[in-house]
């Protein structure tokens, strides 16, 4: 009798691999922590964004913003500086102004060979003023003098277009360019030839998203304007139309 009983009930068991009967109790509970972790992974991740994958100041920052419409200074440039540029250049053709193509950020960091978290630093500070995600750049071939290796990560580096772009120009010039101590322009002889303008930035911390409180050294960066202009006089008239502050 003692052994049919056993076998009866393995018999009544639930089969392996099958979901455990829940309390009306049990399901409402169940229900409930279901609903919070679908809330906490829409804001980003668990405990509102402070645990692994959540919002972070540098992935707050570094969100694509929807705009209304287009940036203040590509609305300038269509309405003003095109005009201005066709007639100072007497070009016959609307479509030969010119116009910027890009902007693109790079900051080279020779620490990172020996102090890698100084490129995580890095990253963070270039996503929060661009509001893009750097690509992090890495060494093409060994250097032995400098203790490099090839394919190793030295940089990060931003490329903007359309109205991020204008949007990074316009904080550019009016924001950043102007907390420079004694600050009485930016060189006109920094182009290439074709156009092009490079301008070099010594620290970092005149750009108002960086917290100066969690930087251990003050980097610098080289910002590269890349326009259609044929000519460095045409490239110079372009930034300068655009609130770029040349000295005389």
């Amino acid at each position: 009798m003692a052994e049919e009983q056993k076998k009866d009930e393995k018999n009544e068991k639930a089969p392996k691999g099958a979901k455990p009967t829940l309390t009306p109790e049990q399901e409402v509970e169940a229900a409930a922590k279901k609903a919070a972790r679908a809330e906490a992974k829409a804001k980003g991740g668990k405990g509102g964004g402070k645990g692994k994958g959540g919002g972070s100041a540098q992935e707050v920052a570094m969100e694509r913003v929807k705009r209304s419409g287009p940036a203040r200074l590509r609305k300038v440039y269509d309405a003003e500086v095109r005009g201005k540029l066709i007639s100072e250049f007497s070009l016959k053709n609307p479509m030969e102004a010119p116009r910027l193509m890009k902007i693109t950020i790079n900051m080279g960091l020779g620490e990172a060979v020996t102090n890698p978290k100084v490129l995580d630093v890095a990253v963070e500070s270039l996503g929060a003023i661009t509001g893009q995600r750097p690509v992090v750049t890495r060494a093409k071939k060994s250097i032995a003098v400098f203790k490099l290796r090839a394919d190793q990560k030295i940089g990060a580096m931003v490329t903007l277009r359309r109205d991020q772009m204008y949007e990074f120009l316009d904080r550019l010039v009016s924001f950043a360019l102007p907390r420079v101590r004694d600050f009485k322009g930016v060189s006109p002889k920094s182009f290439d030839g074709r156009g092009n303008y490079t301008l070099g930035i010594r620290e970092e911390i005149i750009f108002p998203e960086i917290n100066y409180e969690r930087l251990e050294k003050p980097k610098g960066m080289n910002i590269t304007f890349t326009t259609t202009a044929r000519t460095d006089e045409q490239g110079r008239a372009l930034l300068r139309h655009l609130g770029m502050p040349f000295r005389n």
